[in-house]
C-alpha cells in the first residue's frame, strides 16, 4: 500500500514538473503543432461587372461600325455580270459589288467586272434583282456606271467624301459581297497614298499604254473575290474610294488591297453618266518607273540634279504638246546602281504653280484638274538652268503611233 501512493505521489509530481517546464499533455500537442481549422476558410470576393460608363467607351467603336453598317448596307448592291464564254455556249458568271451613286438609278462599280458583259443584274436591299444596263465604262481608272429601273425607296444613295484630306492611319471600312457572301463589313486602315495601279493595261489590251491609275488608296481592309466595286468608307460613312484590286501571289489576300480615290470619282463619273467615256489630257511625255528610290531624289547625287522632287522626262511623243512646247527628253544612258537610266531630260518641278512630288502627283493633277484643250504652264529644269513654257493639253490617243524621241533616237 505504501508502494503504491508513493507512486501516484511520484507520477503526480513528474506532470507538475513537465507542466512548469513549458511542456503540454498529449491532448494539448496536436493544437500546438498542427492547428486544427474550427472555421471556414476564407474566400476571395465574388467579381462585379464593370460600371455602364467603361461598357460604353469600350463598345464606342463597335457602335459606331453597327451604325456605318446600318446607314451603308442598304446602298451596296451585288452585281452579276454575265459573259460568253470561249465556246460560246455556257455564259460565264462575274459577281461583285456596285453601290448606288443617286436616285436616278445609277450604280458605280468597276469597268473590269462589267467589260464585255452580255447581261447585268443588280440585286438591291430585301434580295430585289432588277436588270441593268452598261451606261459606260473607263478602263484607265477601272470605273463604271450602270443603269436600273427601280422605286426610288429602293435607291438610297451612298454619299461621297473627298480623297483629298484621306491621312495614312486613319479608319477603312469596306463593305462587299466577297465569296457571294451578301453585305459583309470589312474593317482596317489606310496604310499607304499616292500608289499608282496600271489599270487600263489589265482591263483592255488595245488600248494605248503607259497610262498609270494615279492616286490610288492602299489598305490592309480584307479585300476578297466579290469584293471589287464594293465602297471604301471613313469613319463619318462617307465614300473615300471604291474597292478596286489586291495585291497577291497566291490568289488570297495578304494584306494589301487598292481602292481608286473618291475625288476621281467625282471627276469619271459624271462624264460617264453623260457621254459613256472619259477624255483625258495627254502632255505626250514618258518618264522611266521611280520605283525602288529611282524617283528625282533617288537619282539626284548620281545624276547631279538640283532638286529632290519633280518628274524627270526619259521622252517625249513626236509632235505632242510636250514636243511642240520645246520639252526634250533624255539624251545619254547612264548606269546608276545596275540600272540603265536615261538621264539628261528636262525636269518638270511644277504645273500652273502647283510644285509636284512625283509622277503619280503629276498625273493626279491632270486627271483631277485638267481638260483637253487647256492651256498649262509648265516650271522645269534643263541643266542648271530653270524655265517656263506654256502647253496645250491634247485628248489620249487612242494608239501609240507617233515616235518618243529619248536616247533611244537621240543622235
Amino acid at each position: 500500500m505504501r508502494l503504491t501512493a508513493l507512486m501516484v505521489i511520484l507520477m503526480t509530481a513528474l506532470v507538475t514538473l513537465t507542466a512548469c517546464a513549458g511542456g503540454s499533455s498529449s491532448a494539448d500537442a496536436p493544437d500546438a503543432v498542427f492547428p486544427i481549422q474550427t472555421s471556414a476558410p476564407a474566400t476571395a470576393d465574388a467579381p462585379t461587372a464593370v460600371s455602364s460608363e467603361i461598357v460604353q467607351a469600350a463598345d464606342a467603336e463597335y457602335l459606331l461600325l453597327t451604325n456605318i453598317y446600318e446607314r451603308a448596307s442598304p446602298s451596296v448592291v451585288n452585281i452579276e455580270s454575265r459573259i460568253a464564254s470561249d465556246e460560246g455556249l455556257t455564259a460565264d458568271i462575274r459577281r461583285g459589288t456596285g453601290f448606288i451613286y443617286d436616285q436616278q438609278g445609277h450604280i458605280i462599280t468597276n469597268a473590269h467586272l462589267v467589260k464585255d458583259a452580255q447581261a447585268l443584274s443588280a440585286t438591291l436591299q430585301n434580295a430585289y434583282v432588277v436588270e441593268a444596263r452598261l451606261l459606260g465604262l473607263d478602263s484607265f481608272s477601272d470605273l463604271a456606271v450602270l443603269k436600273v429601273d427601280a422605286a426610288a425607296k429602293r435607291l438610297p444613295p451612298l454619299p461621297l467624301g473627298s480623297s483629298a484630306s484621306v491621312k495614312v492611319g486613319q479608319r477603312a471600312i469596306s463593305i462587299g459581297n466577297p465569296f457571294g457572301l451578301n453585305s459583309s463589313m470589312t474593317l482596317g486602315i489606310v496604310s499607304g497614298l499616292g500608289r499608282t495601279l496600271r489599270s487600263a493595261a489589265f482591263i483592255d489590251s488595245s488600248l494605248m499604254p503607259g497610262f498609270n491609275n494615279p492616286s490610288i488608296i492602299q489598305t490592309d481592309t480584307p479585300v476578297h473575290p466579290g469584293n471589287s466595286g464594293g465602297p471604301l468608307l471613313d469613319s463619318q460613312g462617307l465614300v473615300i474610294g471604291i474597292t478596286t484590286a489586291m495585291r497577291s501571289d497566291s490568289g488570297v489576300f495578304q494584306g494589301v488591297g487598292f481602292a481608286v480615290p473618291a475625288d476621281t470619282i467625282w471627276r469619271v463619273v459624271p462624264e460617264l453618266i453623260e457621254r459613256g467615256q472619259v477624255d483625258y489630257s495627254w502632255m505626250g511625255i514618258s518618264v522611266a518607273p521611280e520605283d525602288g528610290g529611282f524617283g528625282v531624289a533617288g537619282l539626284g547625287d548620281a545624276l547631279g540634279l538640283p532638286v529632290e522632287r519633280g518628274v524627270l522626262l526619259r521622252g517625249v511623243t513626236e509632235g505632242s504638246p510636250a514636243d511642240r512646247a520645246g520639252l526634250r527628253g533624255g539624251q545619254t544612258v547612264v548606269d546608276v546602281r545596275g540600272r540603265a537610266v536615261c538621264a539628261g531630260g528636262d525636269l518638270i518641278v511644277a504645273i500652273n504653280g502647283y510644285y509636284i512630288r512625283n509622277l503619280d502627283d503629276l498625273l493626279s493633277y491632270l486627271v483631277l484638274n485638267t481638260r483637253p484643250g487647256d492651256a498649262v504652264e509648265l516650271l522645269a529644269i534643263r541643266g542648271k538652268t530653270t524655265f517656263e513654257t506654256s502647253l496645250t493639253l491634247q485628248s489620249r490617243p487612242a494608239a501609240n503611233d507617233q515616235r518618243t524621241l529619248d536616247c533611244n533616237t537621240a543622235e
